[in-house]
């Protein structure tokens, strides 16, 4: 739905696997957003894109008058996460409140809404990190090759590794290497961790998650900005 500054390095794969099963792709353009003035770039060391990425999700939703929209989170990515249920319910504004999920016992699903209203529908919202991977695993699916260890020149900063690309600000004590690394998850580049790994396969990945004892999303530095800042961004329309 939005743009990734790792769109180049994804791209090519993408519409392949988009033309393998005839789907439409409809691509809502953060930087479309900041040239028409919807958004402020940020500036300085912690600049994200990422904050931006709701106002244009929130807009491409309005215009294409999407009743719901399906995503991949899950549970066991942040605690905001696990306030979720699998039909979450935005108002006319796009907004989440926690307090107002409704509940699904018995998998029975509310999908009443308002004129103006949508869903954000989470399919695997009760899967792991573990069961996506042996999924992909025991179904072939063919994956981005940012997923695989390859090397990769980025710098430390809070204990995480980011990559060095030109959009990225280095603080003066902070030196550029070059890392075997890979993406456990991945968002736009200013805020996508990378972890050191030897992961070349499905089963290195596996064998890797197996051991590892960091979520997810301990590899994402926009959830570091607040002990709520997942639920401040969902609050405001974010997936």
């Amino acid at each position: 739905m939005y743009k990734l500054t790792h769109l180049k390095e994804l791209e090519s794969e993408s519409i392949y696997v988009l033309r393998e099963v005839a789907a439409q792709l409809v691509v809502g353009s953060v930087q479309d957003s900041i040239d028409k003035g919807r958004v402020k770039e940020e500036k300085g060391y912690n600049a994200s894109r990422n904050r931006l990425q709701t106002t244009t999700l929130l807009d491409t939703i309005e215009e294409y008058k999407f009743d719901a929209c399906i995503g991949g989170a899950r549970r066991d990515e942040e605690k905001a996460r696990a306030k979720e249920r699998f039909f979450s319910h935005r108002d006319e504004f796009g907004q989440w409140n926690p307090k107002n999920q409704r509940p699904e016992l018995w998998n029975i699903f509310n999908g009443h809404k308002n004129m103006g209203e949508h869903f954000r529908v989470f399919p695997i919202s009760n899967w792991t990190e573990m069961d996506v991977w042996q999924y992909i695993y025991a179904e072939n699916i063919p994956l981005p090759s940012l997923y695989f260890t390859h090397e990769r020149r980025c710098f430390l900063r809070d204990s995480q590794w980011l990559a060095a690309e030109p959009c990225m600000m280095l603080k003066p004590t902070e030196e550029v290497v070059t890392r075997r690394v890979r993406c456990r998850t991945i968002g736009d580049i200013t805020c996508t961790g990378l972890t050191i790994s030897e992961a070349n396969s499905l089963e290195d990945i596996i064998a890797e998650i197996a051991a590892t004892r960091i979520t997810e999303r301990g590899g994402r530095a926009d959830d570091k900005r607040s002990e709520t800042a997942m639920e401040d961004r969902k609050k405001e329309g974010y997936f």
